[in-house]
């Protein structure tokens, strides 16, 4: 016999999920808005060690989201989404890559994400990453901070670019 969900609990869900979708494009937009009013030359502009750049962390970004909601979520093969095997290979930028390429596959990237997601409601659902399980809710907060901490990366470098 099943028994429903405390009536509390079914109010809860379409806010939680409203929220952690509401936060997660906040901070897609802050990672878009890197780019903002930059010449190809800035975007590129390396200005610490690692290879992060502006452009670099779009990329890595667009990288994230073709990761865990194209690849983890919707069962997509690496292979088949041609994105890189590491991390540190997602900021490598290619020099076909533009502000405007770079910004349209991380726009792009995003909707999808967002399609893929609207089609698996319950936070609750469980999908292997290295070896273990990880819900649809852990995935949208990891997200979360993962974007944010790259923002903030970003308007630093924003920052140091545009007081030159």
């Amino acid at each position: 016999m099943t028994h429903p969900e405390p009536s509390g609990r079914q109010a809860e869900r379409p806010a939680e999920r409203a929220a952690l979708e509401r936060w997660l494009d906040i901070q897609r937009a802050e990672i878009t808005a890197l780019l903002d009013d930059l010449g190809e030359a800035q975007a590129r502009a390396r200005l610490v060690p690692s290879l992060t750049t502006l452009l670099g962390l779009v990329a890595h970004a667009t990288f994230v989201e073709r990761v865990w909601f194209h690849h983890r979520v919707a069962g997509v093969r690496r292979s088949a989404l041609s994105i890189p095997a590491t991390v540190e290979e997602s900021f490598t930028l290619d020099d076909a890559a533009t502000v405007d390429s770079v910004r349209t596959a991380h726009l792009a990237a995003c909707e999808r994400s967002r399609a893929i997601a609207a089609e698996h409601p319950d936070l609750d659902e469980v999908f292997t990453w290295n070896g273990a399980t990880i819900t649809l809710r852990e995935i949208h907060v990891h997200l979360i901070a993962e974007l944010a901490r790259h923002a903030g990366h970003g308007d630093i470098l924003r920052e140091q670019l545009l007081a030159e």
